[in-house]
């Protein structure tokens, strides 16, 4: 059962009291998790094992998605907002400029945190706004038909398919590039995560004048693609390197959009020599 904290931030002159969901293990310098949009926490589960050993791991539902409530009325779901809420966030759980990792929309997080420089060290595995507008409206369009098929299809029916690799292929093709090797359970859980997002379409609308066109200097960047990614395509890890000139951009052969559950191991190798 992953625990909760409760912070306050201040947006717009009002002050707003937020609580974050979030697992944390390990030892070590500590290591900030973000997954992506519809997602939850337990799509760093692979992951976290093979992380904690060396590092103090915290894999957070971000706000809106998972177990983490929605953002008070008023609040926006860009970028301005929600990177300071993520400072303060770690204030909160007394970490100070952690290293961070985070998979597409936390990708995006991660080096919006390392531009503002509250954390030491990025690792982001296919991070979002490196598109075209093409691009963008292919994700998007892709994300928006997840989502529907999630709210459309009964529990009965996720339970079902979930149970064979054909079925959780048809559910989660789109982000892995080996389904079948995620667990029934996780993939019911993710999908339900997908349908119950009371952030998805805020945060959606936010990204949509999002393009990453400045730097992150001053700290180690690492930017990691798989090579069978069907949601961000794997060109636009060239465009992050121009962007990102001293990153450090590493392919990842086999994974696909979220690649911690295609192979785990790689991943971890990724996040570890980069936060060294």
């Amino acid at each position: 059962m992953a625990s909760k904290v409760s912070f306050d931030v201040e947006s717009a002159g009002m002050r707003h009291t937020l609580t974050v969901a979030y697992e944390r293990t390990g030892s070590g310098e500590p290591l900030l998790l973000l997954h992506g949009i519809g997602h939850h926490w337990q799509a760093w589960e692979p992951v976290i094992p093979l992380l904690a050993p060396e590092r103090d791991v915290i894999a957070i539902d971000l706000p809106g998605f998972g177990n983490s409530p929605g953002l008070p009325d008023g609040m926006a779901y860009d970028l301005p907002t929600v990177v300071p809420l993520l400072g303060a966030l770690c204030e909160a759980l007394g970490i100070e400029r952690p290293h961070v990792a985070g998979n597409s929309l936390g990708g995006l997080l991660a080096l919006e945190l390392g531009r503002g420089k509250l954390v030491r060290s990025v690792t982001a595995l296919s991070p979002a706004g490196f598109w075209t507008e093409a691009e963008r409206r292919y994700a998007f369009g892709t994300l928006l038909t997840m989502r529907r098929a999630a709210l459309a299809l009964p529990r009965p029916m996720i339970d079902v398919l979930a149970r064979s690799s054909a079925g959780r292929a048809v559910l989660t093709s789109s982000i892995y590039a080996r389904p079948g090797r995620r667990s029934p359970e996780a993939v019911v859980a993710e999908t339900l995560a997908l349908r119950e997002a009371t952030g998805f379409h805020r945060t959606l609308s936010a990204g949509g004048s999002v393009r990453v066109t400045d730097d992150v200097p001053g700290l180690p960047v690492t930017v990691a693609w798989g090579n069978r990614d069907r949601l961000l395509l794997r060109r636009q890890g060239i465009r992050a390197k121009h962007t990102i000139p001293g990153a450090r951009l590493v392919r990842l052969p086999g994974c696909g959009h979220v690649p911690m559950n295609d192979d785990p191991a790689l991943v971890a190798r990724v996040i570890l020599d980069g936060s060294r």
